[in-house]
């Protein structure tokens, strides 16, 4: 089948990827993107600007006026570093009954869930930024009360985290356990009956709800005989890593990035930045951690690892962003067919590319993006 009519096809298969896309990537649109769709290639990266802290003083009437405090405002760059993509073929048969709006068109749409499965899986994997945790480690959220979302918004009011555009994707578990309490179900009460009728949470406590049953679950690391800060070395607030040895002789830690970590008389835990590991206690170990340290290390605090979790999430909308771009390329590349369109509601940008061999056509749907763990003050993980 030639170029010239495989093109009028390109539009519908690319328009019910992008429909399918829509359906079933669920990130991109509860997390921040709000950047354009200029064509970029692989590698290339996106500042992204982050607000600085703003202060209020009195004023103070004078025929001089005050000089304004100078503020920097920094900026976050997310890698366009993903660039993904997923195959399928067509026969001639099915490209004829595609033009006569006959094909049915199941493996377009899995290979576009399969593209946006792999979207969701990579913004979710920026949780190990995430310091915040609340709720039980193994123990799925909504067993028998509120508790655990209430947590997340009194961490997240102490995080200094906005109300608005409050997110919470949690699991299937959760939210089976959620969909079984009063709590949510009343909702019907007030005039919303989604919950009962279709199984929705919708917005419930300040959050809108969402099931996203590939959540990451993070593996913690190990600590042996107890692990503290070293003793006698003060470490002043603010700081973002610190010496820690084990208490006693035979101990010994292997800690991984993403381990949320408490330390005596701390209100916030920590997520390390880095692996930490120490051989034997007569070695000291480097904590490398975010955020600083909310107050000085005398020396002695013991320290002690949140244990293996599924990590849900509660989060604002800026906690995270995803950049998507097009690629650079014309009609025709090489002797094939190359179209990218927009998806108007997510404003998801995705490509497909059409190669010819011998009695069938290759489809190919790609996406060029980036993701980052932008606030982390934003966001807090729901231990499950």
């Amino acid at each position: 089948m030639a170029n010239n009519t495989l093109i009028p096809i390109v539009p519908k298969i690319l328009a019910q990827g992008l429909l399918a896309l829509r359906e079933t990537c669920v990130m991109p649109q509860l997390v921040n993107s709000d950047y354009s769709a200029d064509a970029r290639k692989l590698g290339d990266t996106i500042d992204v600007p982050v607000s600085a802290a703003q202060s209020v003083t009195d004023v103070s009437p004078s025929n001089t006026p005050p000089a304004p405090a100078a503020k920097v405002i920094k900026t976050v760059p997310i890698s366009l570093d993903k660039w993904k993509k997923t195959e399928f073929f067509l026969t001639d048969k099915d490209q004829r009954e595609i033009e006569a709006n006959r094909f049915k068109g199941m493996q377009i749409d899995e290979a576009a869930r399969a593209l946006a499965n792999q979207v969701n899986a990579d913004i979710l994997a920026e949780y190990k930024g995430v310091y915040g945790l609340v709720g039980t480690p193994g123990t799925s959220p909504f067993g028998t009360d509120t508790t655990e979302i209430i947590a997340a918004r009194k961490t997240l009011a102490r995080q200094l985290c906005p109300t608005s555009q409050r997110r919470f994707v949690m699991d299937a578990n959760a939210e089976a356990n959620a969909l079984a309490l009063a709590a949510f179900q009343d909702a019907d009460k007030a005039g919303d009956n989604s919950v009962k009728r279709e199984g929705q949470i919708g917005r419930r406590f300040g959050f809108d709800c969402y099931m996203e049953d590939s959540l990451p679950s993070h593996t913690a690391g190990t600590i042996t005989t107890g692990l503290a800060a070293k003793t006698s070395t003060a470490v002043a607030a603010g700081t973002e890593s610190f010496l820690a040895t084990t208490a006693a002789s035979t101990g010994a830690c292997a800690l991984k990035t993403g381990d949320v970590i408490a330390i005596s008389g701390h209100t916030t835990t920590y997520a390390l930045t880095a692996d930490a590991t120490q051989a034997s206690a007569s070695t000291d170990v480097t904590l490398s951690i975010s955020p600083g340290l909310e107050k000085p290390l005398a020396g002695s605090e013991s320290i002690t690892v949140k244990a293996t979790h599924k990590v849900n999430l509660a989060f604002h909308r800026d906690a995270f962003a995803f950049a998507n771009r097009g690629v650079d390329g014309s009609l025709f590349t090489g002797g094939n067919v190359i179209q990218q369109m927009t998806d108007p509601v997510t404003g998801i940008t995705m490509c497909l590319e059409v190669s010819r061999q011998h009695h069938q056509t290759v489809w190919e749907f790609s996406m060029l993006y980036g993701t980052k763990l932008v606030r982390p003050a934003m966001a807090v993980r729901v231990a499950g």
